[in-house]
């Protein structure tokens, strides 16, 4: 976030005040583009350990590619990103662009990011508990026996005991977003990065996932969520940040930038969206 640690946050709040918070990621003029078309136009984003960073905006403005860029599913154009304080190394590509130079250091740096996204991305030929231990195991090294009681432990805490042994065929989507969220936890992340995890469910079945996330929140798990749930981020976020055509137009908490938003663009966004 660009707002300072000490921005505070009072006892009320999900989020606890701290003096001094580690840094989870850094994000310095971030652009992205597909040939002619500049996606992201010098994007910027600083977070905090605790911290839960809402991102919000129109369709097609550059929420999801910003959240890609992150992990490196989409290679930035240009721009510094930092993981852990850890810079992620780039090289030109001789092109205008860039791409990382060692890719086992993105590996390394994803295994401490947990990505949730729109349609749940489940194996299908797995059930929920195979679903959860898979890179625990296969990617990260984990004995078997440990990473079953740990996918226990997470099926439990997001209501999916039962559903253990269940292939995702056979659940709801809200279920199956859950489990996705537990698989993302699997790997004990420091950073969850959710893009629009409600945006492919039933009206019925939202409010279950956010609870989840809304819980993660309370216990201080550090987020980045891309979302259209006005509601749920002003609620739930420590920080807003308003993306229009690949720029950020405004940022602040949450109760300055839905209570008093500055840009005309942000004001006609909260009308059509509320």
């Amino acid at each position: 976030m660009t707002a300072s640690p000490a921005a505070a946050v009072s006892t009320d709040t999900l989020h606890p005040i701290t003096t001094e918070r580690a840094e989870a990621i850094h994000v310095w003029n971030l652009h992205k583009r597909f040939g002619d078309l500049e996606v992201l136009r010098g994007v910027s984003l600083e977070a905090r350990d605790g911290d839960v960073v809402a991102l919000i905006g129109g369709s097609g403005s550059g929420k999801s590619t910003f959240l890609r860029c992150i992990n490196f599913l989409e290679n930035p154009t240009s721009g510094v990103i930092r993981i852990n304080g850890e810079d992620v190394r780039m090289i030109s590509d001789g092109a205008g662009g860039q791409y990382p130079t060692d890719r086992r250091q993105i590996e390394r740096l994803r295994s401490r990011l947990g990505m949730v996204f729109q349609n749940f991305n489940l194996w299908h030929h797995m059930t929920l508990i195979q679903n959860v231990i898979e890179v625990p195991i296969h990617v990260l090294g984990m004995k078997r026996d440990e990473a079953i009681a740990i996918g226990e432990q997470l099926l439990e805490r997001v209501g999916l005991s039962e559903k253990r042994d269940v292939y995702p065929a056979y659940l709801s989507g809200g279920q199956q977003q859950r489990g996705a969220i537990a698989r993302a936890l699997a790997i004990q992340p420091r950073v969850m990065l959710f893009d629009e995890p409600t945006s492919a469910l039933d009206p019925e079945l939202v409010g279950e996932v956010l609870k989840v996330i809304a819980d993660l929140a309370k216990e201080g798990r550090t987020m980045l969520l891309v979302t259209h749930e006005m509601k749920f981020a002003r609620e739930v976020a420590s920080h807003v940040i308003y993306l229009h055509n690949g720029i950020v137009e405004e940022e602040g908490r949450p109760e300055e930038l839905f209570g008093s938003p500055k840009s005309e663009r942000l004001k006609q966004f909260i009308r059509t969206v509320s």
